[in-house]
């Protein structure tokens, strides 16, 4: 079974959020993501994702903070909007492979499977700030 990108974002976003709701450990959390959709391999862009994204959550979270409005924070944030935002960033910083565009869309695409409608607008205008000016 070819795993296409978009699944692996998918499956990013399934491993961080179950981290970032109980810290079972990054190996272990991979694991049981990839045993619930019948992965048997762990392709290495998925854990290049998981790995740094959870490694950098810090400075993603930092660099997220300075375009959220006065008095927001990321802590009230829906998780899973917070770990979508995380994965695009990430990828618009740290994959020369990923143009940052496609990265956001990449991101709309998890909004529209995860999360409520109206985070779209929200997502697209965060991530937008990162995309270098052309």
């Amino acid at each position: 079974m070819t795993v296409t990108r978009h699944k692996v974002r998918e499956l990013a976003f399934q491993t961080l959020f179950l981290l970032s709701s109980n810290d079972t450990g990054l190996d272990n959390a991979l694991q049981e993501v990839l045993q619930a959709s019948k992965i048997n391999n762990c392709p290495e862009y998925l854990r290049f994702l998981v790995q740094g994204v959870w490694q950098n959550r810090q400075q993603l979270d930092q660099d997220l903070t300075q375009f959220l409005k006065k008095g927001w924070s990321l802590k009230r944030l829906s998780r899973v909007d917070v770990n979508i935002l995380r994965i695009g960033l990430f990828e618009i910083k740290e994959s020369q492979a990923i143009p940052a565009k496609v990265a956001v869309n990449e991101a709309l695409e998890l909004v529209d499977q995860y999360s409520d409608p109206e985070s779209k607008k929200f997502v697209n205008g965060i991530l937008s700030n990162f995309i270098p000016a052309e």
